[in-house]
Formats: structure tokens, C-alpha cells, sequence
């Protein structure tokens, strides 16, 4: 087995998880999604630059992944925001980012959360 595919497979799933639930925590809980991204762009790129500096092939490997990963939930958090405003993502009605989507009378907002439903009988 090779050790450098195991630390890139695991710190791919790790990342990936991660990302996906801070992503969906953040844009629920956050005011201005412009601090988060930035945030997010910062430690991507401070990321990538140590992969290209270090010489630990694992590290250089763990870090690469990591980097993208972050860079990529930094989009992703702008991506969301489009899904809760379709009504794709529930809205926290505490937020008042979240409350402006809710109080359009054209907006498809919810505070219905679709993942946690009973299923239908067909």
C-alpha cells in the first residue's frame, strides 16, 4: 500500500466533510458572508503556499488537498446562499440575512428543512 494515496484519500474525506458542514453552519449563522469567504481565500492560499514550500511529500500532499478544499468552500458559501434563498437549504429565521429572503413575498425561502422529513409513501 502506498502511505502517500492513504494520506490523500483520508485528508480528502476529512477536508471534504469538514467543509461541508462549516459551510452549511457559517452561511446559516453569519451576518455578511464577505468576512467568511475572505477568511476561507486567506487560508486556502496561506495553505497552498506551505505545500509548495515544505518538502514532506505527505504534508506537501495533505496541505494541497486541504488548500483546494478551502478555497473551494469559499465559493461554496456564496453557492449556498443562492440555495437557501430557492429554498433548497433551510433559512435561519434568527439571521437577518436569512430574514430579508423569508419576508419576500417572491422569494422561495424556508425555514423547512427538506433533509429531515418523512418519507412519502407512492
Amino acid at each position: 500500500m502506498n502511505p502517500l494515496g492513504l494520506t490523500a484519500a483520508i485528508t480528502a474525506f476529512l477536508a471534504i466533510w469538514f467543509g461541508h458542514v462549516a459551510v452549511r453552519k457559517v452561511e446559516a449563522e453569519a451576518r455578511d458572508l464577505r468576512i467568511p469567504i475572505l477568511i476561507a481565500i486567506a487560508l486556502g492560499l496561506l495553505t497552498e503556499y506551505c505545500s509548495l514550500i515544505t518538502d514532506h511529500l505527505s504534508l506537501k500532499t495533505a496541505l494541497g488537498i486541504l488548500g483546494v478544499t478551502l478555497l473551494w468552500d469559499a465559493f461554496e458559501l456564496h453557492r449556498q446562499e443562492n440555495r437557501v434563498k430557492h429554498g433548497h437549504a433551510p433559512a435561519n429565521p434568527n439571521n437577518p440575512r436569512h430574514a430579508r429572503f423569508l419576508a419576500d413575498p417572491n422569494s422561495h425561502a424556508t425555514t423547512i428543512d427538506l433533509l429531515k422529513r418523512e418519507p412519502r409513501e407512492m
